[in-house]
C-alpha cells in the first residue's frame, strides 16, 4: 500500500504538469490532465484556475472557481486579479469584500487593480484600511499618484515610508520628471542609495523628454563610465531622442553606429527604436538616412514616423516630397495636416495652407492656432484676427498659445486696441490667467507703450518665471525707468530666480539711458564674475552706447579692442554711432568706419554717420569725397518708416513720402501755425 508521502509526491508531479501546460498556453490539454488526476488538492485547483485566468479565459475561470470544493486565499486573489485585469473592477471589489480572509498580497492586488483602472481615490481608501502595509503596498500607491501627476501626495507617502527599495525611488524620480519638475527628480536620483538600469533610464528619459538633451547624454556617459551599468532598450530610445534634440548629427550617427556594431538594433522594441531613429534623422534634415530606415521598417510604419518624415522634408525646404508622402499616407492624423499647413506658411504659400485647412476633416485648437500664427508670420494680422473670431464662433476654445501669438503680434505692431480686446476676452473667459498668457500681456503692453498696464499684469501674477522678470525689466528699461528696472532686478534676485543674458541686456540698456557708467561696469563685470555668463556682442554694444553718452569715446574704443571675441559689424557700428554724440573724435570714427566698411562695404548708415561727423568737425573735403564715393557705389539710406492702425486699416508712412491721399491735410495739421513761406519750404524739404 503506497505511503502518504508517495501519494503527495504524485499530486505534486501532476500539479507541476498542469502548471507547465497552462503556462505554455495549452490550457485545454492542462484541463485534460487535471481531470484524470487520481488525486487533487487546493494547489492543483489553483494551478488550473491560474491557467484559465492567465490565458484570458475569465468566464471559464470564474465557473471553475465556483465549482472548486476548497478555496484558499490564493484562489480568491487569483480571481480578484483576473477581474481587475479585465477591467471589471466593481466585480473585483465585491469579490474582495466577500473574501473570508485576506493577506498582504490580496490587499496589494486590490490596490493595484484599482490604480490600473484609474480609480486612485478608491485605491487610497483600500490602502488606508490595510491593517499592515509593506513596501509593495506603498510602491503601488505611489505608482498610482505618479500616473496622475499627484506628486505632493506621492511625496507625502514617500517621506513617511520606513523602508524604501529601488522601485520606490525610481517611481518618484520618474514621477517628478513626468510632471516637469526635473530638478526635484534629479535631486532624488542623486540621493538614491542604490540604482539599477531602470533608475538610470528613468532619469536619462526624464532629461530627454523635458528638453535637457545635453544632461541626458552626460548622465549616460556617467552611467557607462563610473558605474558600468549595461543599458537596455528604453535607455537607447531615450538617447536617440536626446541626440535629436541636441542637434549634433555626429552624435546621433555615433549612437546609431554603436547600436549596429553591438547588434542592439536587432530588437526594434516594438518599432519604437526605429521610430526614434527616423525622428532623429528627420530632425537633422538627413532625409536619405531617414528614408532608408523608413523603407526598411515599412511593415511597422506608424503615423508618428510618417509625421517625422513630413516635418523633416519641410525642415529642409522640400515641400514637394512632404506633399507626396502626405498624399500617400493611408492614415493622416491632426499632426500630419497641421505640419503641412505650417510648412506652406513657412515658405509664404498662404493660399495652399488655407486650402489644406479648408479640407482638413477634423480641425482642433492646434490647427486653428497654426492658421492664426501662419497669417501673422506672413504679416496678415487682420486676417489672423478674423480667423480667431471664426474659431470661437465654431465653438473651438482658443489655447493659451493662441492668445500668446495674437498678443505677441499686437505688441510687435503696437496695435494697442487689438491687444486690449484680446485681454478683455481673456478676462471674460478665463478665471485665472496662466503663466504663458501673463508673460505675453506684460510684453504686449510694454511694447505698446502702456508700461503701467504691463506692471499691473506683472503684479497680478501668483507665480513668476525668468521670462516674467525679464519682460518687466526690458519694459521698464525701454521706457527709460532706470530706478524701477534696478528695483525689479533686486526683487528678482531676492526671489531666487537666476538672471540670464537677457536680464543683463535690459539692465545695461537702462544704465545706458540714465548714463550710469559706474553701475554699467559693475553689472557687466558681475555677469562673468558672479553669474558665470559670458558677455555677448549685444551687451558690449550697450556698454559702448553708455560710454558714448557719457562722452567716453576713447574708453569705448579701448573696450572694443579688449573684447575676447572678434567684433562684428554691429559692434563697429555702435562705436561709429557714438562718435556723433557731442564733441567727437574723427580719428575714432574713421577707424570704426574702416573696420565696418571692410565687413559691409555698402552699409548706408555707416556712410551717413561718418559724413555727419566729418561735417560737424569741419572736415568738408573728406565729407564731399565720402558722398562722391557713396554715389559711385550706389549707396542709399533706407528711409525711416512708421505706421498707425486706424479703424482696422494700417497706414504706413515713409520718410519723404507724399503719396498718401490725405498728405495735404496732414501737412496742414503739422504746419498749421507756420507762415505760407515756411509751409512751402517745409513741403519742398519733405519731398
Amino acid at each position: 500500500m503506497p505511503s502518504r508521502r508517495d501519494a503527495h509526491g504524485r499530486v505534486v508531479d501532476w500539479t507541476c504538469l498542469v502548471t507547465k501546460y497552462s503556462r505554455g498556453g495549452w490550457v485545454d490539454e492542462a484541463r485534460v490532465l487535471f481531470d484524470i488526476m487520481p488525486e487533487r488538492n487546493v494547489v492543483s485547483y489553483n494551478a488550473m484556475l491560474s491557467g484559465y485566468l492567465r490565458s484570458g479565459r475569465l468566464s471559464e475561470g470564474c465557473r471553475f472557481f465556483e465549482e472548486m470544493p476548497e478555496k484558499n486565499v490564493v484562489s480568491w486573489t487569483l480571481v480578484l486579479c483576473g477581474l481587475a485585469d479585465a477591467g471589471r473592477v466593481e466585480e473585483a471589489r465585491q469579490l474582495f469584500e466577500a473574501m473570508p480572509e485576506r493577506n498582504i498580497v490580496s490587499w496589494n492586488s486590490m490596490i493595484g487593480g484599482l490604480v490600473k483602472n484609474g480609480d486612485v481615490e478608491g485605491a487610497r481608501e483600500v490602502f488606508e484600511r490595510m491593517p499592515v502595509k509593506n513596501v509593495v503596498s506603498c510602491n503601488v500607491m505611489i505608482g498610482g499618484y505618479v500616473e496622475r501627476c499627484r506628486m505632493d501626495e506621492a511625496r507625502g507617502l514617500f517621506d513617511g515610508m520606513v523602508e524604501r527599495n529601488v522601485i520606490t525611488w525610481t517611481s518618484m524620480v520618474s514621477g517628478y520628471c513626468r510632471s516637469g519638475n526635473v530638478d526635484e527628480g534629479y535631486a532624488l536620483f542623486r540621493e538614491m542609495p542604490e540604482r539599477n538600469v531602470v533608475s538610470w533610464t528613468a532619469m536619462i528619459g526624464g532629461f530627454s523628454w523635458n528638453g535637457f538633451c545635453k544632461e541626458a547624454l552626460l548622465l549616460f556617459l556617467e552611467m557607462k563610465g563610473d558605474y558600468g551599468t549595461k543599458p537596455n532598450g528604453e535607455t537607447f530610445i531615450s538617447l536617440v531622442y536626446a541626440c535629436a534634440g541636441i542637434g549634433v548629427p555626429q552624435l546621433g550617427m555615433q549612437l546609431h553606429a554603436q547600436l549596429i556594431v553591438n547588434n542592439w538594433d536587432h530588437d526594434d522594441y516594438g518599432g519604437r527604436l526605429s521610430k526614434g531613429l527616423i525622428h532623429m534623422y528627420s530632425a537633422y534634415g538627413i532625409m536619405d538616412y531617414a528614408d532608408f530606415l523608413f523603407m526598411k521598417h515599412s511593415n511597422t510604419h506608424s503615423v508618428q514616423s510618417c509625421n517625422s518624415m513630413i516635418n523633416g522634408y519641410i525642415h529642409i525646404g522640400k515641400l514637394e516630397q512632404a506633399q507626396n508622402l502626405f498624399d500617400r499616407l493611408p492614415i493622416r492624423d491632426k499632426i500630419s495636416w497641421t505640419s503641412m499647413i505650417t510648412g506652406y506658411f513657412s515658405v509664404g504659400e498662404v493660399s495652399k495652407a488655407c486650402y489644406l485647412f479648408q479640407i482638413m476633416p477634423d480641425k482642433d485648437a492646434i490647427s486653428w492656432t497654426a492658421m492664426i500664427s501662419g497669417h501673422i508670420q506672413n504679416e496678415l494680422f487682420a486676417e489672423a484676427t478674423d480667423i480667431f473670431f471664426k474659431m470661437r464662433s465654431e465653438g473651438v476654445s482658443p489655447l493659451s498659445s493662441t492668445y500668446s501669438v495674437l498678443l505677441g503680434a499686437a505688441g510687435a505692431m503696437s496695435y494697442l486696441d487689438s491687444g486690449r480686446q484680446f485681454h478683455g476676452l481673456l478676462t471674460k473667459t478665463h478665471y485665472e490667467l496662466d503663466l504663458f498668457i501673463s508673460n505675453s500681456l506684460i510684453s504686449m503692453y510694454a511694447k505698446c507703450g502702456e508700461i503701467d498696464d504691463a506692471y499691473r499684469a506683472f503684479s497680478n501674477m501668483s507665480f513668476r518665471d525668468l521670462i516674467s522678470w525679464n519682460s518687466m525689466i526690458m519694459g521698464f528699461s525701454d521706457h527709460g525707468h532706470t530706478d524701477k528696472t534696478l528695483k525689479i532686478f533686486e526683487a528678482m534676485v531676492q526671489s531666487g530666480t537666476q538672471p540670464n543674458s537677457v536680464t543683463f541686456l535690459g539692465i545695461l540698456s537702462a544704465c545706458s539711458h540714465a548714463g550710469l557708467v559706474h553701475k554699467g561696469w559693475e553689472f557687466i563685470n558681475a555677469m562673468s564674475d558672479v553669474y558665470g555668463i559670458q558677455p555677448a556682442p549685444e551687451h558690449c554694444i550697450c556698454m559702448i552706447n553708455l560710454l558714448g553718452r557719457a562722452g567716453k569715446v576713447k574708453e569705448a574704443q579701448e573696450l572694443v579692442r579688449r573684447l575676447p571675441f572678434k567684433p562684428d559689424h554691429a559692434v563697429w557700428g555702435a562705436l561709429l554711432g557714438i562718435c556723433g554724440f557731442g564733441k567727437t573724435n574723427p580719428q575714432v570714427a574713421k577707424y570704426a568706419a574702416k573696420q565696418l566698411l571692410e565687413m559691409d562695404p555698402l552699409n548706408a548708415p555707416a556712410h551717413v554717420v561718418l559724413c555727419n561727423i566729418y561735417s560737424a568737425n569741419g572736415l568738408h573735403i573728406e565729407e564731399k569725397a565720402l558722398r562722391r564715393e557713396m554715389g559711385l557705389k550706389g549707396v542709399r539710406k533706407v528711409p525711416g518708416c512708421s505706421w498707425i492702425l486706424v479703424q482696422g486699416r494700417v497706414n504706413v508712412f515713409l520718410s519723404g513720402d507724399i503719396l498718401h491721399p490725405d498728405v495735404g491735410e496732414m501737412l496742414l495739421v503739422l504746419f498749421g501755425n507756420m507762415s505760407e513761406s515756411q509751409k512751402e519750404s517745409s513741403t519742398v524739404l519733405y519731398v
